[in-house]
């Protein structure tokens, strides 16, 4: 059984793409780096600290922290 990864669950919640998220992202975040973090994927911790960072300029009005966001 596929469980879906914590990022996807977060940005389906907001209604939030991969798109929102690398519009919104002020560093080289990518659509390949959301699409391997939606997907569970391993992704090195500056990886994640971009989308976390796009994720909350995307929505400054939400309070989840990285711990929410990723599996490992």
């Amino acid at each position: 059984m596929n469980v879906p990864a914590p990022l996807e669950q977060v940005m389906t919640q907001f209604g939030l793409s991969n798109n929102d998220l690398v519009r919104a992202s002020t560093e080289q975040l990518t659509h390949k780096m959301v699409r391997k973090g939606r997907k569970g994927k391993h992704l090195t911790e500056n990886v994640r600290n971009k989308i976390f960072n796009a994720l909350r300029a995307a929505r400054p009005d939400s309070a989840f922290q990285m711990k929410d966001l990723f599996n490992d």
